[in-house]
C-alpha cells in the first residue's frame, strides 16, 4: 500500500469539457481516502511559479457542470528544462506533495513521465483532450462534448448548404487524429471526412468527388481535420475551385468553439470515474500510468504506451461513412 499522504492536481495543455468534473472527483476521492489535496494553477507553470493552494471539498463545489478548468492551464517553457523541473520539484517538497495527478493530452503526459523519471515521483495521468488520440483508452475526457458541439454546428450549416446548393468544407480540430472529423461526419450525415490517417494512402478529395458527391445531391458537407497532413479546409476549398469550378464552395472553421461548453453527461461520468480511479491507483502504489477506460472497465496504461503508440482509426467506420453517403 502507498504511503502517500498529500497529492497535487493540475490541468495542462488545451482545456477540455469535463476537466472540472475530473478535478472534483480527484479532490473528493482523495479526501474520502484520508489524503490532503493541493491544487496547482496553470499547469506545470504553476509548479514552477509556486501557484499552489490547499483544496478542500468546498473548493470543487458546483463545478461539475462547468466547461474549461478552474485550475486554468498554460504553456511552460521552463518546465521543459532540467532547471525548471528542479524548481518544480522543490516547490512540491515545500508543499508536502508526494504524488501528482495530471489531466491533459499526450504533451502533458510526456511532461509527467519525464518528471517522474527524474525525481521518482508517483505520477498518474488522466486523458483530458477533445482529440481522443491517446492510446489505451476508448475515449478521452472532453471528446463526447466536442463531438456534440460539432454535430450542432454541422446541423445548422446543413440548412444553408441545402438552401443554396453549396459544397461546405467544415474544419474541425484533430491535429494528428481524425476521430472528431470521422465520427462527426457519421453523426451529422455528412458526405465525407478528410482525415490525417489516410492522407498518404489516397487523394481523399478526388475519391469524394468521384464517389460521394453525386448528381442526385444538390449540396454536400465534408468534415476536414485541421491537421497539417490534410492541409485543412481552406486547402481543399481552393482545390475544388481550381479543379471543379462548377461547384459553389464555402468553408467554415469551427476552431475553439469545439473546446468550450458544458460537458455532456457522458463526459461528466467518464471524468468522475477516471478521477476516482486515479486515487485508487495512488493508494495501490501505481506510478507512471494513465487511467483509461476499455469496454467500460477502468484500465492502467503505462505512459510509454499511451504516449508513443498511435491510436488506430477503425476502417469499418470509414467504410460505413462511404456507404451511407450515396
Amino acid at each position: 500500500m502507498s504511503t502517500v499522504k498529500c497529492i497535487g492536481i493540475l490541468t495542462s495543455g488545451g482545456d477540455a469539457p469535463g476537466m472540472n468534473a475530473a478535478i472534483r472527483a480527484v479532490t473528493r476521492s482523495a479526501i474520502y481516502n484520508g489524503l490532503s489535496v493541493k491544487g496547482i494553477y496553470r499547469g506545470y507553470r504553476g509548479l514552477v511559479m509556486d501557484e499552489i493552494e490547499e483544496f478542500k471539498s468546498q473548493n470543487v463545489s458546483n463545478i461539475i457542470q462547468m466547461g474549461g478548468t478552474i485550475l486554468k492551464t498554460a504553456r511552460c517553457k521552463e518546465f521543459m528544462t532540467p532547471e525548471g523541473r528542479k524548481i518544480a520539484y522543490e516547490n512540491m517538497q515545500k508543499h508536502g506533495i508526494e504524488a501528482l495527478v495530471v489531466i491533459g493530452g499526450d504533451g502533458s503526459l510526456t511532461g509527467a513521465r519525464i518528471f517522474a523519471q527524474e525525481y521518482n515521483i508517483p505520477c498518474i495521468g488522466l486523458p483530458g483532450t477533445i482529440d481522443n488520440d491517446l492510446y489505451g483508452t476508448d475515449t478521452t475526457i472532453g471528446y463526447d462534448t466536442a463531438l456534440n458541439t460539432i454535430l450542432d454546428a454541422v446541423d445548422k450549416i446543413r440548412d444553408t448548404a441545402t438552401s443554396h446548393d453549396r459544397l461546405f468544407f467544415v474544419e474541425v480540430m484533430g491535429r494528428d487524429a481524425g476521430f472528431l472529423a470521422l465520427n462527426g461526419a457519421i453523426a451529422a450525415g455528412a458526405e465525407a471526412a478528410i482525415i490525417p490517417e489516410f492522407s498518404t494512402e489516397v487523394d481523399q478529395l478526388e475519391e469524394f468527388i468521384k464517389i460521394g458527391f453525386r448528381k442526385s445531391k444538390s449540396s454536400s458537407i465534408v468534415l476536414v481535420a485541421e491537421s497539417e497532413l490534410t492541409g485543412g479546409a481552406m486547402h481543399y476549398a481552393e482545390r475544388v475551385k481550381n479543379e471543379y469550378p462548377q461547384y459553389d464552395v464555402r468553408v467554415t472553421i469551427l476552431g475553439h468553439l469545439q473546446r468550450g461548453g458544458r460537458p455532456t453527461a457522458n463526459d461528466r461520468i467518464l471524468a468522475s470515474r477516471l478521477g476516482a480511479a486515479a486515487i485508487d491507483a495512488i493508494m495501490e502504489d501505481q506510478r507512471n500510468v494513465m487511467i483509461g477506460i476499455e469496454n467500460d472497465d477502468i484500465v492502467y496504461v503505462p505512459f510509454s504506451k499511451a504516449i508513443k503508440n498511435d491510436k488506430p482509426i477503425k476502417r469499418e467506420l470509414v467504410n460505413l461513412l462511404r456507404e451511407l453517403s450515396i
